[in-house]
């Protein structure tokens, strides 16, 4: 059953790569609308007149797209051609910023402007975008201004751009989403996996690799276009809810790293590292988070530096299991190798000035698609496993339970066994009980030897088995404890008793003299509550009653409604 579904799991998941590999193939850029970029930037302080600002050329810098966050606002310059559809709306990447504001300047020097809050600010059907509208801009416009204050990510000012409209409902947006809900649905299914993994293992690394799918499903939704469909939320409580949950996302991977990589498979210090990158993880964005601005021109490039040291621990923990012949580490090498990528790609851009921030969110996506492929898998292997060493070490308990419960020399139960489980041998019907003691065997031993008395005791214990309705004990020596079951248990005990001369006669045709046994039985009534130690002592004086009597018989008490 967990192997089929397994294999269903594998299927779906290819299909997702596949889809996604067919979304990278055909980009939806060939069906955007026309777009305008940036052609000149500058900056300045909060105080600073952004209309004499804008008709200052000698603060403008020209051709050189290496933005700077020093200044508290930064204008971007639009130039609007002749030849170019006239937009409506300015577009940019999600992240922490105080205001906007836009200028549409005319080449006859009439200016229109508007201002918008942060929390004005409302989410592009482009994933991970926030849009807002341009004043009115016409055939006479000459150019467009931007100024954000206070942006707290070089990312906005490069992607910033301006369009008539945003994406078109198309047949390629559609796809895009519908891909992006599969995905959704796949990082669903370790969920239900995981949670029947857990009632079985109780085992941490599955909670946190739920924890950690979980994450990645709402980066998706929180990231993506999805975003603006389903919730609508204001754009920047996206951008800290997306910082958040990208800390969320590392911690946990941390987490499950920690626990999931087998005993003795990962070096003690490495293991202890990844608590610390969870906490860091979680420390960085939340802080980042909920105080953006505190070193603002430089806080995101720090942000994304103190990353770092946390992908660096995370390649090495991987990398030593691997060394040590971790069958885990395998699992997460492929799954995690796109996330590993997509992280590469976002920390080298993010810290080098010089390079345009690139968040990877394609490869990013991939990433997810491998994780809940490869990490589900290394979880059924890892289960497979678990089960097999714990049904092992249970069926290693149950055969030293049984040893414990067993007389070595002829196999039958002992009083261990018969005291521990008394209880429920009455519930199956056993209520006579007898006790059996060869006659005379201390003389077998003194004159034929230990040996053949051995044989003797063996030979009897198989006779006592033969009947399924009487269960028997060896107490020790040559005493034997017999619980019957039927309307007929005083005659099949006295049967047991009675055969054992001739199996023994059968069993050693060298032993010079017959072997009897005495034998005390008693009983109880179905509504009676007596425990073994009663039932027992009631027997055995029966049995000193039969020795006293000559031996070779039987004493018993006859319990009425029993």
């Amino acid at each position: 059953m967990l192997r089929d579904r397994v294999q269903k799991l594998f299927f779906i998941a290819m299909l997702g790569l596949a889809a996604l590999v067919s979304l990278v193939a055909n980009p939806l850029r060939a069906e955007e609308p026309s777009k305008i970029s940036s052609s000149c930037w500058t900056s300045s302080g909060l105080s600073s007149d952004i209309v004499k600002l804008a008709g200052s050329l000698e603060h403008w810098i020209c051709g050189d797209q290496t933005y700077s966050l020093e200044g508290e606002r930064v204008l971007l310059r639009f130039d609007i051609g002749p030849d170019d559809t006239l937009p409506r709306y300015l577009f940019s990447r999600r992240s922490a910023l105080q205001a906007v504001h836009l200028l549409a300047i005319d080449r006859d020097g009439a200016i229109r402007q508007s201002s918008f809050s942060s929390g004005d600010l409302s989410n592009s059907l482009r994933g991970g975008y926030f849009k807002s509208s341009l004043p009115e801009v016409t055939r006479n416009t000459q150019y467009v201004i931007a100024a954000f204050d206070l942006p707290s990510h070089r990312m906005t000012l490069e992607r910033a751009y301006l369009s008539q409209s945003d994406l078109p409902l198309s047949g390629s947006l559609l796809r895009s989403f519908l891909l992006l809900a599969i995905l959704a649905g796949m990082l669903s299914m370790p969920l239900i996996f995981n949670a029947a993994f857990y009632r079985i293992l109780n085992e941490p690394f599955v909670l946190w690799h739920s924890t950690l799918t979980i994450s990645l499903l709402l980066t998706i939704l929180v990231s993506s276009g999805l975003a603006a469909v389903l919730f609508d939320l204001p754009a920047m409580t996206l951008s800290w809810m997306t910082t958040i949950i990208f800390g969320f996302t590392v911690a946990s991977g941390a987490m499950f790293t920690h626990s999931f990589i087998e005993p003795e498979r990962l070096h003690p210090a490495l293991r202890q590292a990844l608590l610390y990158c969870a906490v860091w993880a979680m420390f960085l964005s939340i802080s980042h988070a909920v105080f953006p601005f505190v070193a603002r021109p430089i806080q995101s490039t720090l942000y994304t530096a103190a990353f770092a040291p946390i992908l660096v621990i995370f390649v090495l923990s991987v990398a030593d299991a691997l060394r040590r012949g971790s069958r885990a580490a395998k699992f997460q090498a492929l799954g995690y190798m796109p996330v590993i990528l997509a992280g590469s790609v976002r920390l080298v851009t993010g810290i080098t000035p010089w390079l345009e921030s690139n968040d990877a969110m394609l490869l990013f996506y991939m990433g997810c698609a491998c994780e809940v492929l490869f990490t589900t898998l290394g979880v059924a292997d890892r289960f497979m496993a678990i089960r097999r060493q714990r049904d092992s070490a249970r069926f290693e308990a149950d055969v030293f339970e049984r040893l414990s419960e067993s007389d070595a020399l002829t196999g039958l139960l002992n009083r261990r066994a018969i005291e521990q489980n008394f209880e429920m041998y009455r519930a199956e019907g056993y209520r006579a009980l007898a006790v059996l003691d060869l006659d005379h065997f201390k003389k077998i031993n003194d004159v034929y030897g230990h040996g053949i008395g051995d044989e003797v005791l063996k030979a009897v214990a198989e006779t006592l088995q033969a009947d399924p309705q009487v269960r028997a004990f060896r107490l020790g020596g040559e005493e034997f404890v017999l619980l019957v079951r039927g309307e007929d248990a005083q005659l099949r005990a006295e049967r047991r008793r009675q055969a054992i001369t001739a199996a023994v006669a059968a069993a050693l045709p060298e032993l010079g003299q017959a072997v009897t046994a005495s034998m005390g039985m008693t009983n109880s009534r179905p509504d009676e509550d007596a425990g073994f130690a009663e039932l027992y002592k009631q027997a055995d004086r029966l049995l000193y009653d039969a020795k006293l009597a000559g031996r070779n018989r039987t004493k018993l008490i006859l319990v009425q409604g029993a």
